[in-house]
């Protein structure tokens, strides 16, 4: 569960954070450089009416006068009727150089700020900053799982590469990343006003001022008595309005000045709210701590290594995952194979015994260790598989084991074999293998041969248990397995169909055939397609099965999509690199229950697949949301064939780009009572299509099911709610 918290979110908004990250390290680095363009002074070595008088005596025309929280003094003037902006020497009152705001700065700050969308370009940036937080906060806890403690932390980190380096540069940048995210939802929440500001108007103007000429500017008692480091601003009073006076803004409060008496007036000091918003402001940007802007935008500039090293684990770990063949039922198998695991690489070892064994002529199940439920009732041997976690703890894939092993008992004298994976840096190496061990000991189990550990995965060690178990089962049995990239196929694109191209949203139908032999799957597992120029797969939820005869998938073109653009832009008859990845996962459940399939969009594609195989005509209801239905009505045809043909019980269809516009989950709520009847009568629900679509999917059917006491909830742990989802 803690690896999904910190892998998904960075999948989802990689490209998000990246952004936010990029161009806040950009600004990061303006406040050191106004800091060495400007002079700075020492708390006490200049007052604001000092500031003024040297001012003075070089622009007369002097309007107004700022001073950023870098500390850099910009004199606004008015000279012939001519205005100007000076950046000014705060110990001499000379100009140094015109102030011209930096036009790629202000690109910069709305590009970090909003992503140029204005008020909901905020919300958007905030949303980035609530994924960084979620990705730092459950980073750092899987790194404290994987060296075993906090007190380990520091401590040299194993692995490879990308795991390396995603783990050492995300420990340097921790406590930066947290500080940016938190502060940049803080003040994304003042924007919307979710959290006040502190924010105040002006301090209200005084109704009486002092009688008699104005004294000179340096001889005013309140500017005097302000330091130039707490000015923000000194607006001028005008020329032509006796009655004016100055205005004065400081880093305490606000007020005015009289320009005869030299008093402050009417002043309003700031909040507590107030100073809690300038503080974090300055945390956020760095504006006034140039130093500490350079260290978050260096924590900033890791974002990307991580988001790239991220993206490549959690690629090894799909790669790594059961690709299980002739994986027979759990009460048919002889041998039944357990796994443990928290980011798949146990399951090359667990395929290679699956195959050995088979290859021997035995019937062999093999499963994740969370589904055990002891009802393997022919089983003559059950293997268990399983790595430990951080400091001696169970894998992802087998947190329930000891529960359900605790609950459903162990047939008695059940020979079993336990095979532990760990490393041997940590003081609790396989320390979970031996948990399991005891536990079946004590429910019962007979162990075949004494518990043996692997050390990183070692090939070798993985050889020679193979040898010791073949040994105690009485036949030769060789174990090979090291792990490699997953081997693709050439495939020719044979056809193309065409939607979408009216209302800008192009979408083809792709069908590919092998030149020889297409690879095993069925609709609903993935394809991944290795784009020219790029390492890095794409994946399509396939709409067919191999038997078909063709490989099809549904591919909308992106704007920038390199897969997707190199996909349309194919020509028939052109070769492209691919492979199987399996998703056994979603797949709708054997048996006569009704099928309630659900997408949107490319989502189609795979339900599509699930109705073209539904040959024993079972009930099958397709809820599916488009644009238009002139133009981008996907497999209107096919899908009309198979409503007449009775694959296709009904088909709901809701578009969002017509007069009476709807969308998919609309049709769900106002058929609400066919489809809390289907779910009384065992009905699985599939769906596949955006994420934003899949959350309101699931709020729809939520109250839906309502009157039911149900909820989507409940429906996944009976395993009768699948998604795919991207």
């Amino acid at each position: 569960m803690l690896r999904q918290l910190h892998s998904l979110p960075g999948l989802i908004a990689a490209v998000l954070v990246m952004l936010l990250a990029i161009s806040g390290a950009i600004l990061s680095v303006d406040p050191a450089l106004e800091r060495l363009s400007g002079t700075a002074t020492r708390a006490g070595q200049v007052n604001v009416g000092q500031l003024a008088g040297r001012v003075a005596s070089h622009f007369p025309g002097v309007e107004q006068i700022q001073r950023t929280a870098s500390g850099t003094v910009i004199v606004y003037f008015n000279q012939a009727g001519q205005v100007g902006a000076e950046k000014v020497d705060p110990l001499t009152g000379q100009g140094l150089a015109p102030y011209e705001p930096s036009a790629f700065s202000r690109w910069m700050k709305d590009l970090h700020r909003s992503l140029f969308l204005g008020t909901p370009g905020h919300g958007v940036a905030g949303v980035g900053a609530l994924f960084m937080l979620v990705l730092s906060v459950s980073g750092a806890l899987l790194l404290v799982r994987r060296v075993g403690g906090w007190r380990n932390l520091l401590r040299p980190l194993q692995g490879n590469f990308s795991q390396r380096w995603h783990a050492q540069v995300g420990r340097l940048a921790l406590l930066g990343l947290l500080l940016s995210a938190l502060s940049g939802l803080y003040m994304c929440a003042t924007t919307f006003d979710f959290i006040a500001d502190g924010s105040q108007g002006e301090p209200a103007f005084p109704d009486h001022i002092s009688a008699g000429p104005a004294l000179p500017v340096a001889n005013l008692q309140a500017l005097q008595a302000t330091d130039l480091n707490d000015l923000h601003e000194l607006v001028y009073p005008s020329p032509n309005n006796p009655q004016d006076v100055f205005s004065l803004r400081t880093a305490q409060g606000d007020g005015y000045v009289d320009p005869a008496s030299g008093t402050l007036l009417s002043y309003q000091a700031h909040d507590s709210m107030h100073n809690v918003y300038e503080l974090i402001y300055q945390l956020h940007t760095g504006e006034g701590l140039w130093w500490l802007g350079l260290l978050l935008g260096l924590c900033a500039l890791c974002v990307p290594l991580m988001s790239i090293t991220g993206i490549l684990m959690w690629w090894r770990r799909r790669q790594a995952g059961p690709n299980i063949r002739h994986n027979s039922a759990a009460q048919a198998a002889d041998s039944v194979i357990l796994v443990g695991t928290e980011t798949n690489t146990t399951w090359g070892f667990a395929n290679a015994l699956h195959d050995a064994l088979h290859q021997a002529g035995h019937r062999v199940h093999s499963a994740v260790m969370n589904q055990y439920a002891n009802h393997y009732i022919n089983a003559q041997r059950v293997f268990i598989l399983t790595a430990t976690h951080g400091d001696g703890n169970a894998p992802a894939s087998a947190s329930q084991f000891l529960a359900r092993l605790a609950e459903a008992g162990l047939k008695p004298g059940q020979p079993f074999v336990v095979l532990g994976f760990g490393d041997r840096q940590f003081a609790q190496f396989c320390q979970f293998a031996h948990q399991v061990q005891a536990a079946l000991v004590q429910a019962g189990g007979a162990p075949l041969m004494d518990l043996e550990t692997i050390n990183r995965q070692s090939s070798q060690e993985f050889a020679r248990w193979g040898h010791a178990l073949g040994e105690a089962l009485g036949r030769d049995l060789t174990l090979v397995h090291t792990p490699r990239q997953p081997q693709t196929h050439q495939l020719v694109l044979a056809e193309r169909i065409a939607y979408g191209e009216q209302v800008d949203a192009p979408t083809h139908v792709l069908r590919f055939k092998a030149a020889g032999r297409l690879p095993d799957f069925e609709a609903g597992d993935l394809v991944g397609i290795v784009p020219p120029g790029s390492p890095i797969p794409r994946f399509y939820s396939l709409a067919c099965d191999s038997q078909d005869g063709v490989l099809e998938i549904c591919v909308r073109k992106h704007k920038g999509g390199v897969c997707s653009e190199y996909l349309h832009g194919l020509h028939i008859g052109a070769p492209i690199q691919a492979f199987i990845q399996p998703n056994p996962q979603f797949r709708p459940a054997s048996g006569a229950h009704p099928v309630i399939l659900i997408g949107a969009g490319t989502g189609i594609g795979p339900l599509t697949g699930f109705i073209r195989n539904n040959r024993a005509h079972h009930p099958m209801h397709l809820y599916w949301g488009g644009r238009n239905p002139t133009s981008d009505f996907l497999y209107e045809s096919e899908l009309n064939h198979y409503l007449a043909d009775h694959r296709l019980t009904a088909l709901h269809a809701a578009f969002s780009q017509v007069k009476d516009r709807s969308y998919v989950q609309d049709r769900l709520i106002s058929d609400a009572l066919i489809l809390r009847r289907l779910i009384e009568k065992g009905a699985q629900v599939l769906v596949c299509g955006g994420r934003e679509m899949a959350k309101g999917v699931m709020l729809a059917l939520d109250e839906v099911l309502a009157p039911l006491n149900l909820n989507v909830r409940t429906l996944k742990a009976q395993g009768r709610y699948r998604e795919d989802v991207y």
